[in-house]
């Protein structure tokens, strides 16, 4: 009894000077962001949301990360979609109150299995809406594509930021110093795109 009250008594006071490792000091990574998607688009149109971040720097970017929020909502809702009203009193809960603006028919990175059957992509990460493409060396370029159908009319806004790294310590900013991000205003009109079947069956979208 008296050597277990000993060994408790040495615990106790080296957890008093016992100091863990700290975090690294984060960093800051210049990068350059080109987006393309268009302000203008249809109800059930297919389209793509691009983002080409290219490495200015002299240093390796760690791992290359994209978050895509509704700003209205932030991560309550899935990356390009909206939360819904809650259920009325009375009413079954939902499971989920997040709907989808736009269907993500293929996400960023190479399309293997999980993509082949609708799933999350390569790219996909355990972190809310964001997906990562790896290490980007200097004077290089990744590009991120979302291959989306527009599935709710209205006017939207998408906001974008780029990270360095998943854990966040590391930052991806532009030459002006701010941090790589920002926001597309998109207006879906009710109108259905003009489309055809081609005599080998694939769908044709006209303008």
């Amino acid at each position: 009894m008296a050597l277990a009250a000993t060994l408790v008594a040495g615990t106790a006071a080296g957890c008093g000077t016992t100091t863990g490792p700290s975090l690294p000091r984060p960093q800051s990574f210049p990068v350059a962001v080109r987006t393309e998607f268009p302000a203008e688009q249809r109800l059930a149109g297919r389209t793509s949301f691009i983002l080409r971040i290219t490495n200015v720097g002299r240093r390796a970017i760690p791992d290359v990360a994209v978050t895509v929020l509704n700003p209205r909502y932030g991560s309550a809702a899935q990356a390009f979609g909206e939360l819904i009203p809650s259920a009325a009193q009375g009413k079954p809960p939902l499971a989920s109150r997040s709907r989808p603006i736009w269907i993500i028919d293929q996400a960023p990175g190479p399309c293997r299995y999980s993509c082949r059957n609708r799933g999350p992509g390569g790219g996909a990460t355990a972190y809310t809406d964001t997906w990562a493409l790896g290490r980007l060396a200097p004077g290089h370029s990744v590009t991120f594509t979302w291959k989306l159908t527009a599935v709710q009319a209205g006017s939207y806004t998408v906001q974008y930021a780029a990270a360095a790294d998943l854990i966040g310590n590391d930052r991806a900013v532009l030459s002006s110093g701010m941090p790589a991000g920002g926001r597309l205003h998109v207006r879906i009109s009710s109108v259905p795109p003009n489309v055809t079947v081609a005599s080998n069956g694939s769908i044709v979208q006209h303008g």
